[in-house]
């Protein structure tokens, strides 16, 4: 792939990634097919709550169960995207009813959208263009908390201080794939 993609790292509390794994409740979702197959197995009620997404480097989807930590799914590496995505079947066909990129563990930004639309795109998933809940996420200058900027105030809630316009709540030192 040629697009450059900002990486996201896990930056939510330690105590959670030493239980991060591929383990029977996160699916790789690379194609229409296993998306087909993945669907099939799950009971019904489980597919009207939403799951918690992460899309991998690798560009493919992973899902889990809603109340599964991100980097879980992510088995514990970075990602392109995460957040909480829900399903519908209308007109025979899988779609994709509502996403976002909430996911206070990666914080992804909202620029983080293609490479969500390409990973639902490859599992043959109609989506609707763009994050149907988009959280912005901030990190402090003055007590490096992360936090989510609501109603378009960007101070802290923390300490009160002035957040910047632009995303900034990756952990310090990490970069861009190529």
């Amino acid at each position: 792939m040629s697009t450059r993609r900002r990486v996201y790292r896990y930056g939510g509390p330690a105590e959670l990634r030493p239980d991060a794994g591929t383990g029977p409740d996160v699916n790789r979702v690379g194609s229409a097919a296993e998306f087909e197959s993945w669907a099939a197995a799950r009971p019904a009620a489980e597919l009207d709550e939403p799951f918690t997404y992460v899309v991998g480097t690798d560009g493919a989807l992973r899902l889990a169960p809603r109340r599964s930590e991100h980097v879980a799914c992510a088995g514990g590496e970075a990602v392109w995207s995460a957040g909480e995505i829900t399903f519908a079947r209308r007109a025979g066909h899988w779609t994709v009813t509502d996403v976002s990129n909430h996911s206070t563990g990666y914080c992804p930004d909202v620029t983080s959208w293609p490479a969500v639309a390409e990973a639902l795109e490859r599992a043959g998933l109609a989506h609707p263009g763009g994050f149907t809940h988009a959280v912005v996420f901030r990190r402090c200058p003055a007590c490096q908390e992360r936090g989510i900027v609501r109603e378009g105030e960007f101070v802290c809630v923390f300490c009160g201080g002035e957040l910047p316009e632009a995303w900034n709540a990756e952990p310090p030192g990490y970069g861009r794939l190529p």
